[in-house]
């Protein structure tokens, strides 16, 4: 065998070697969301593009049985439709909301936040009952102690978890446990998924900000609170 033909099948061989690893890494944006909306069904980290202000396309509906964070006359609703099993829920629980709670928007009764239920049961097979275990809570005034309890908790999502929660945030255990069991709670998180999917939500979490004229932006996965900083002023 030559010299000559030794090196023409070393620089093949690299060809077709640097060609398999360009595959791979085109085939790993794409599962990871690299490429399109950014939206799976798990959320996603990527740079949403927020909607501009559109009035109808996206309709989301608010009613007294939904908890809301702030003040009622708010121009702005942020709607969060969340997943209580889903990581980056939680990741936007402790990012973008806890700066929406420091910001001055809502310490000025500017925007407050509505939260819905989104429940990915296909894959979070806990997240319907984490999400009933909120409302059973709701139902006692503590939404927002069971919602913060559960995603500080966010692997033990069992039965006999939720109903510790419970106890632990000083609910009456007997009524919530009573609601939990029996699925007292099932048709509004049902309800909510319902809303979830009309609103255009393919992951979780997804937000729908709307103002009082009806224009509406979306913000899909677990984005910096700059990205809803952007979708706020489109509105305004």
């Amino acid at each position: 065998m030559s010299e000559d033909s030794i090196t023409i099948k070393k620089d093949t061989l690299w060809k077709i070697t640097t060609f398999i690893f360009a595959g791979l890494f085109i085939l790993t944006l794409v599962l990871n969301n690299g490429f399109g909306d950014g939206v799976n069904n798990e959320g996603n980290v990527n740079p949403p593009t927020v909607a501009p202000p559109t009035t109808g396309n996206i309709k989301v509906q608010i009613d007294d049985t939904d908890p809301i964070l702030g003040d009622e006359k708010a121009e702005i609703t942020i709607v969060e439709f969340s997943d209580f099993q889903c990581p980056f829920c939680q990741k936007a629980a402790d990012g973008a909301i806890a700066d929406f709670k420091n910001s001055d928007y809502f310490k000025n009764g500017d925007v407050r936040l509505a939260f819905k239920h989104f429940p990915l049961n296909r894959i979070h097979p806990q997240a319907q009952k984490a999400a009933e275990a909120s409302e059973s809570a709701n139902r006692q005034g503590k939404f927002w102690e069971m919602h913060d309890i559960i995603f500080a908790n966010q692997r033990q999502l069992d039965d006999a978890s939720l109903k510790s929660y419970a106890s632990q945030i000083g609910l009456n255990t007997a009524e919530f446990n009573k609601c939990l069991d029996n699925g007292e709670a099932t048709n509004k998180v049902n309800n909510d998924l319902k809303q979830a999917t009309a609103a255009g939500g393919r992951g979780t979490p997804y937000f729908v900000l709307v103002n009082k004229k009806g224009e509406t932006a979306a913000v899909s996965g677990a984005q910096p609170w700059v990205n809803f900083e952007a979708a706020i002023k489109s509105l305004q």
